[in-house]
């Protein structure tokens, strides 16, 4: 049987217990205020190596192939959880879905398109034009002229150079802009559709309406190459990190950032690009590509850094 604590030693003990208590609250507060934060930059990491370990399965895919994939198997996940047959759509909500769906497998297909011609930091430092053009619309600051010009130096010093080592094609520029057209055009019906239907059943059926639109690109242009099973396996990896898992991290970021702080951290995104193509596909950059990159990036920052929520 324990004796009793004496009087010095209780309140000893209570003293420890509230200096605990009071460091357990301290390191959840901060967690709170961390947390969010760490996992958009998780998200970013994530949808990037996701995009560079898709670039490696192109001779095996396709890029086509790659984006049918991807979307088919995001798609089927994004059902799995949030199972958006419980919920009734209008007749009108379906044409806002079919937009915003359509956007995201254009999207997608452009960008794979472009990443088989181009590093992935530059497709995806040229594809930040369309939410940034998106941006500069809607605001009438006298500052978006700078991040126009900057953006246009970007686009300038990223074309074709007299070097051949350094230098990217025009066809795979093209099809990173139209990855950002299209981007654009993402976030647009996405916020329309958004407006009447939870976000996660919009975000369902929109992605099987991407991969609906995407499949006869996808069976045409490398239909015989998506007929191995070794596939499979890949590409589920791919939809789960460059889809389903850094789209659930966003959505729980976004709630908890302010909107013009997510739009700046972001910006860093064509940096984390161009180092997973180098860690992982081992694409050197040259002092002007990164230079371009870093316009690019000047650019998202300045034009979210300037616009009020």
């Amino acid at each position: 049987m324990k004796k009793p604590l004496a009087r010095g030693a209780f309140f000893w003990e209570l003293f420890q217990i509230l200096k605990t208590s009071i460091k357990t609250l301290k390191c959840i507060t901060l967690k709170s205020m961390v947390l969010p934060y760490l996992l958009l930059v998780l998200a970013m990491i994530s949808i990037q190596f996701g995009a560079s370990f898709a670039k490696g399965l192109f001779p095996i895919t396709g890029a086509a192939g790659m984006s049918l994939v991807r979307l088919g198997f995001a798609s089927l996940i994004l059902w799995i959880i949030s199972r958006p047959w419980r919920y009734q759509l209008q007749k009108n909500h379906f044409i806002s879905l079919l937009l915003y769906g359509f956007s995201l497998g254009a999207m997608n297909l452009s960008f794979y398109l472009a990443l088989n011609r181009i590093p992935l930091g530059i497709a995806v430092a040229l594809e930040f034009v369309g939410p940034l053009a998106v941006a500069i619309f809607g605001s009438r600051s006298r500052m978006d002229f700078l991040w126009v010009l900057l953006a246009a130096l970007g686009i300038y010093l990223i074309l074709p150079a007299r070097d051949v080592n350094t230098s990217v094609d025009y066809l795979g520029v093209f099809f990173a802009l139209l990855a950002g057209l299209f981007w654009g055009l993402y976030i647009i019906f996405g916020k329309k559709a958004g407006k009447h239907i939870p976000a996660q059943f919009a975000a369902a059926w929109g992605m099987l309406f991407a991969f609906v639109i995407v499949v006869p690109f996808g069976l045409i242009i490398d239909g015989p190459n998506l007929a191995r099973t070794d596939i499979i396996l890949p590409g589920l990896g791919v939809a789960l990190f460059s889809s389903a898992l850094p789209y659930s991290l966003e959505m729980f970021s976004l709630k908890r950032i302010p909107e013009k702080t997510f739009g700046i951290l972001m910006s860093v995104e064509p940096a984390l690009a161009s180092l997973a193509g180098l860690m992982v596909l081992n694409e050197a950059l040259s002092l002007i590509q990164w230079l371009a990159i870093g316009c690019i990036m000047f650019a998202s920052f300045g034009s979210a850094f300037t616009h009020s929520k």
